[in-house]
């Protein structure tokens, strides 16, 4: 006699609930109480279910397959957020394909049409960028895409982000809390919409003190140590108006500012003060240890796939997309690269 393979109808009916629930305990356990679970969890131990992601994906014509755009998978940024979603996305019985465009639209382009020849189901946007054949199809022909880290402007894709202008703002008066007036800030690339919110939040800081942004106090780099070496030697080598502090759009480069300070005899925090932005792992363990904005990145990750899996679940009712963003709350990080002002 062939033994009959438990579906998860029949974990439904043993536990006694929607094969909805069922699948949300399995993929969004947190949006199921612990009881119903528990329930759920019973079931599955004496049904001996188990979810056959082959049959599944077979059933259903799909690859199995998630991609992810990453503008640049160097960058130790993306690290957490990778493993956030990659967690999620094995638990779910998907694998992960990462694609690293570099910013170029071609390969965004290439990338996409994975998703036209079913090489891949759905896709996960780190990049900022919509990829044109996604931009020109109608919404009701579209894969299941989520955007993270980047909002794209105009567009109504599930999102979820941090509030780049209010993490921009509170470090800006972390900085002036401290005596701090003339402040610099050395911003992301020019047109990005994170160095766009980043320099809005800075500017509305300094507005709230009384005190006029001055466009010469802002340097435009690219979020690398490079490029922060570069915006602490040309801001520190003025004779005149030289900032006593930096806000930096990413720690890389408040850690160049701070290579910079070191090459001129500087001390920080007693002569300049340095705030980053993002922790990544290195923020902590630098001498000196550096006042950042914490963005809690596995955890933009982990909503990120939640979003998509949600998209991708045909047990559940496909829900119109959000209006607004998912928003991640940052978390300001005070260490000892900033201080008073002495000037």
């Amino acid at each position: 006699m062939i033994e009959k393979i438990a579906t998860i109808e029949d974990v439904a009916q043993q536990a006694g609930v929607s094969i909805a629930t069922v699948s949300r305990a399995l993929h969004k356990p947190q949006m199921v109480s612990a009881k119903a679970r528990e329930r759920v969890q019973t079931a599955i131990a004496a049904t001996g279910y188990t979810a056959n992601v082959a049959a599944r994906n077979l059933r259903l014509n799909r690859s199995g397959m998630i991609l992810l755009l990453v503008p640049d998978i160097g960058n130790p940024f993306f690290s957490a957020i990778l493993s956030g979603i990659e967690q999620g996305a094995s638990k779910a019985g998907y694998n992960v394909l990462i694609g690293d465009t570099q910013n170029d639209p071609e390969r965004e382009a290439t990338y996409a049409a994975y998703l036209r020849s079913n090489q891949a189901d759905a896709m996960i946007l780190l990049n900022g960028t919509l990829p044109a054949p996604l931009a020109r199809a109608g919404r009701g022909q579209r894969p299941p895409v989520v955007i993270a880290c980047e909002r794209i402007p105009g567009c109504d894709l599930p999102t979820v982000i941090i509030d780049n202008e209010r993490a921009a703002f509170l470090a800006t008066r972390h900085l002036l809390d401290l005596g701090h007036r003339r402040i610099a800030h050395v911003a992301g690339p020019a047109q990005n919409i994170l160095t766009t919110d980043r320099i809005a939040g800075y500017q509305q800081a300094l507005r709230d003190a009384g005190i006029t942004p001055d466009a010469s106090l802002i340097y435009g780099g690219d979020y690398s140590i490079e490029s922060g070496i570069a915006a602490g030697r040309a801001l520190l080598s003025r004779p005149e108006n030289r900032p006593t502090a930096f806000f930096c759009a990413s720690d890389g480069m408040a850690i160049g500012v701070i290579v910079a300070a070191k090459e001129m005899g500087l001390r920080v925090p007693d002569d300049i003060s340095v705030f980053g932005f993002d922790d990544i792992h290195l923020a902590a363990n630098y001498d000196p240890p550096l006042t950042t904005v914490r963005q809690p990145r596995r955890r933009l990750g982990e909503q990120a796939i939640a979003l998509l899996l949600e998209r991708l679940d045909t047990s559940l009712p496909h829900a119109p997309a959000r209006a607004n963003p998912v928003i991640v709350p940052t978390e300001l990080i005070i260490r000892n690269s900033t201080g008073p002002c002495r000037d």
